[in-house]
């Protein structure tokens, strides 16, 4: 059995015709080999795969044979080494002692420096005398698919030649070409998927095709290598975009569901899912169409899908995934974070009207079409009697659509409510009816005044029948204590000062004064309020009790600022002060 040879290595490129996707650095480096223009160190940097090494190898050949009619072998004037495992101080120092000598034939010793961002910083730092000033016929060429490693003072005396990643449609290309070599049979986006998982390195490309030909048995088809390399064929965007259009929130989760049985990354799914809206962006323009990078059938069915959609929906659209792109790391459920997003995209814009952020179909109204005519009659008519089909049509439209509606608006009014009596008092207050606009019993606003009013009815019962014992200041001044201690416990320490320092009264049965000396303090209180008045009712047994925060006023003369005014006032206080300072001298 003869032994394989992988494609990587077979159609290895022998010279620079050969080499695909980088026609400038090509064209430059075989002008500056025509001209004698070449320097004599050069860096070839850029991602894996795309020819750097390569390209270092035909330059080499080149240099050497340039001058010569028939072809001579001028390999061993050649030196590769190996950054990885010869990246040390003395690899680089036999490099040195090396290149004094001059090639006995040919024209220049080529040495090829693979991953030279491997070398360390003193190997760089010898190597830099000799790379400056190299002798004459000595050339470097520094290949690495890291240029940020390299330190800038070997860059800055360096060629540097920067390789782009090779573009699908080149990639797919070459592949065509090798499959028509050797008589197999695909289909152009079987080989779409192979250039586009191997994200713009030509080996890697290689690699992935000699996979899929063993895969399947020479007969390259896209739904075979889109379920071996974990990928989506354009036909499962397709038809799932379909879903999404149709509004179709079930089949949407079942479908993806099935995705998920397959395999597929939930990343290079979004991923897939923002490509085909970009695709679809694109065929709504004929001069746009030309950058879509697929195969021409795709490209039909492209233009032909997006001729029912608007460009708002599919830019609302790409919005929507790329945010849910961006937002996916920091979730923990992956699953339900791409499913809200497939409902979302369903919902934008359900029955031709555009959403709010968040909005989501009915699940059971997805593909029912509701009767805006219809529905509006049925809120803005007078009361009257309704026929069974349009009280349950009634029912049904305000069950599916408002009842979230209506929840908040309850939970609204109950909050309101229960925030001061003055609120209450507010709500409760009789408005006059405006004959004008004659609210409709199937009104929103109707039902929310009604339930609005019960709440805010039983409030007030409950606020009658609380208890209200008396209490006296003993009483009062204990709890008081109580509530400050607690806080000193909880490391509230700023508020607990605050009320400890300053003088508390009752000013009647229910109503309790408290002084403080500053708006700071009144400030403070007031935050705290909203515990400290549940806490004195509760414990007091009244729940009629109101605290009155006080700031006291205090005369200008008695502030006190310069040393001076605070040693007279001291003195005041001390007459002895006065001998103690004559006594030692003091100064103030």
């Amino acid at each position: 059995m003869d032994s394989f040879v992988v494609s990587a290595l077979k159609y290895r490129p022998t010279s620079f015709e050969e080499v695909v996707g980088q026609e400038g650095i090509t064209q430059t480096l075989e002008n500056s080999i025509k001209t004698n223009q070449l320097a004599q160190a050069l860096l070839f940097c850029g991602p894996r795969g795309v020819g750097k090494t390569t390209c270092a190898r035909i330059l080499a050949k080149k240099i050497n044979s340039r001058d010569v009619h028939n072809y001579e072998d001028f390999s061993f004037n050649i030196f590769e080494l190996d950054a990885a495992s010869n990246n040390s101080v003395e690899d680089i120092r036999k490099i040195n002692e090396q290149v004094r000598i001059p090639p006995q034939l040919g024209t220049h010793k080529i040495y090829i420096i693979d991953e030279a961002h491997m070398l360390s910083n003193s190997a760089f730092n010898a190597f830099l005398k000799t790379l400056e000033e190299p002798p004459k016929h000595v050339i470097f060429i520094l290949a690495t698919t890291e240029k940020n490693k390299i330190i800038p003072t070997v860059i800055s005396r360096c060629q540097v030649y920067d390789f782009k990643r090779i573009s699908v449609i080149k990639i797919q290309e070459f592949l065509s070409k090798i499959a028509k070599e050797r008589m197999l049979e695909f289909e152009e986006n079987a080989l779409y998927l192979i250039a586009q998982k191997a994200e713009g390195a030509l080996r890697d490309a290689l690699s992935i095709f000699d996979r899929m030909v063993s895969f399947t048995k020479g007969n390259l088809s896209e739904s075979l290598v889109a379920e071996n390399l974990s990928l989506l064929d354009h036909q499962t965007y397709i038809e799932l975009s379909k879903l999404l259009i149709k509004n179709n929130i079930p089949q949407i989760l079942i479908a993806y569901n099935d995705l998920i049985k397959r395999g597929i990354d939930n990343v290079q799914f979004i991923k897939g899912l923002g490509d085909h809206f970009r695709n679809l962006v694109l065929a709504k323009d004929q001069k746009t169409a030309a950058l879509i990078e697929v195969g021409e059938n795709i490209k039909n069915s492209y233009v032909e899908e997006t001729q029912t959609l608007s460009s708002e929906y599919l830019m609302d659209g790409i919005k929507l995934i790329n945010s849910c792109e961006m937002n996916f790391k920091g979730v923990k459920n992956k699953r339900v974070h791409t499913e809200l997003m497939l409902m979302q995209l369903a919902s934008l814009h359900f029955n031709g009207e555009k959403k709010k952020k968040g909005y989501i179909i009915p699940f059971n109204e997805y593909n029912d079409s509701i009767d805006k005519t219809q529905l509006s009659s049925l809120i803005s008519k007078p009361k009257r009697k309704l026929t069974p089909n349009e009280e349950n049509k009634s029912n049904s439209v305000k069950g599916s659509i408002n009842k979230d509606i209506l929840l908040n608006n309850e939970r609204d009014q109950k909050k309101t409510a229960l925030k001061t009596n003055i609120e209450i008092s507010k709500i409760n207050k009789p408005k006059k009816p405006n004959l004008q606009n004659p609210i409709s019993s199937f009104s929103l606003s109707s039902i929310a005044i009604k339930k609005a009013a019960k709440n805010v009815t039983k409030i007030r019962e409950e606020e009658t029948h609380k208890p209200k014992d008396d209490f006296d200041f003993n009483l009062l001044e204990k709890i008081w204590k109580e509530y400050t201690l607690g806080l000193k416990k909880e490391g509230k320490k700023n508020i607990a000062s605050i009320l400890d320092m300053n003088k508390i009264s009752l000013n009647d049965s229910n109503k309790i004064l408290y002084s403080v000396s500053s708006e700071m303090h009144k400030v403070e209180i007031n935050l705290e309020m909203k515990n400290l008045l549940p806490f004195l009712r509760e414990r007091l047994n009244n729940h009629d009790i109101t605290v009155e925060i006080v700031v006291l006023k205090r005369n200008k003369e008695e502030s006190i600022y310069s040393p001076t005014e605070k040693y007279q006032y001291l003195k005041k206080i001390n007459p002895l002060l006065d001998e103690l300072k004559t006594k030692f001298d003091l100064n103030f």
